[in-house]
């Protein structure tokens, strides 16, 4: 696992927890005391968790810094690719319709449909250009990019056009991938009109299926978009707390819990 993958995942722990110790932490990730004291630096110094003697406690800040897609690409591959994977068997029936959201885990679920799409004969909605650009350049016949401005960070498409679009369609399931999803916020995002667009596309479909890696659980961004008692499905990592997810369960949450390559 690499430090930033780490950090991300101790971050999360510690929102979901409250506190976390540096032994526990070790233990956990199999590395020395001293590489954990060293990662909470680094989130403290961020700002995503507080030192404290022996370990860290949360903080209670929302976020608004954002990663590029690029970046958030590289991070946590394994999970998203075992969550994409999960994620297609919630793909509707043939000739059904379903919202792709923009995000790294969404594009790995774009390319596993695009294999079976012209079979299938779905219809895909996207907000993201490079999910759209890639599906059609897998000759995928069913694809609309809704149109608006696209924002550099995340090449998602947002704007008044794509949400009167959204607002004539209906979908039977919205994929959506998220910054971060906690218990009081629900799903959430740093950006006030790329939350809009994911808003629409919950909204206007019938199953809601969240794909989020462990280390986004307990986190908070500035924008909600979306409460707990909108989501239908949340697929994650074994990487996160179980008491986090019972949680979800008692809100009728469906949780679908995958395992990921260690190393």
């Amino acid at each position: 696992m690499y430090a930033e993958e780490r950090r991300r995942q101790i971050a999360s722990l510690t929102s979901v927890e409250g506190r976390v110790s540096v032994a526990e932490l070790a233990q956990r990730f199999d590395v020395t005391a001293e590489t954990i004291r060293r990662d909470l630096a680094v989130l403290d110094h961020e700002g995503l968790v507080n030192r404290v003697h022996g370990g860290a406690v949360a903080t209670q800040s929302f976020r608004t810094s954002e990663l590029s897609l690029d970046t958030r690409s590289r991070s946590a591959q394994p999970a998203k690719m075992a969550i994409a994977r999960a994620a297609a068997d919630f793909l509707p029936p043939a000739r059904g319709a379903f919202f792709l959201d923009s995000g790294s885990t969404t594009r790995a679920l774009a390319d596993i449909a695009a294999e079976r799409a012209a079979v299938q004969g779905w219809s895909i909605v996207t907000n993201s250009l490079p999910i759209a650009l890639s599906l059609a350049a897998q000759e995928v016949p069913e694809v609309q990019l809704l149109g608006g401005r696209v924002r550099a960070i995340t090449q998602a498409v947002v704007g008044d056009t794509a949400l009167r679009t959204l607002a004539l369609m209906r979908a039977d399931v919205a994929f959506i991938g998220t910054n971060a999803l906690s218990l009081d916020h629900g799903l959430s995002t740093a950006d006030s009109q790329e939350a809009s667009v994911k808003s629409a596309m919950v909204t206007n479909a019938h199953k809601v299926v969240v794909l989020c890696d462990s280390s986004k659980l307990g986190n908070d961004y500035l924008v909600s978009f979306a409460p707990t008692s909108s989501i239908d499905v949340v697929i994650t990592d074994d990487q996160a707390p179980e008491s986090y997810l019972d949680a979800l369960r008692e809100r009728e949450i469906e949780v679908v819990v995958v395992p990921t390559p260690r190393g």
